[in-house]
């Protein structure tokens, strides 16, 4: 198994920044995908940035330009860089990740874009 632990989430006022980390932990890691969902109130969740085994990284729309997802190289730390933060990103934000084929999911980080 896995255990993913999120941290950085917080209150920040529009056009700030946040960096969320995400600590992953467990015997014999085999990750290939990491990745940041989010939930707002009421709504559905949704992925908003992954990395995968090779480098490639994928953005939700909304997002591209404003945030960067990035990992180490032994897949136990993961991170998102959000700049320029809008209302709209206002949610939790969960870290994932597959390993050995099964998908993890950590507890969520609160993240709230407010003045």
């Amino acid at each position: 198994q896995v255990q993913l632990v999120e941290s950085g989430g917080g209150l920040v006022q529009p056009g700030g920044s946040l960096r969320l980390s995400c600590a992953a932990s467990g015997s014999n890691l085999s990750i290939t995908v990491m990745g940041w969902y989010r939930q707002a109130p009421g709504k559905e969740r949704e992925l908003v940035a992954a990395i995968y085994s090779g480098g490639t990284t994928k953005y939700m729309d909304s997002v591209k330009g404003r945030f960067s997802i990035s990992r180490d190289i032994s897949w136990r730390t993961l991170t998102l860089q959000m700049n320029s933060l809008k209302p709209e990103d206002t949610a939790v934000y969960y870290c994932t990740a597959i390993h050995w084929g099964h998908n993890y999911w950590g507890q969520g980080t609160q993240v709230t874009v407010s003045s």
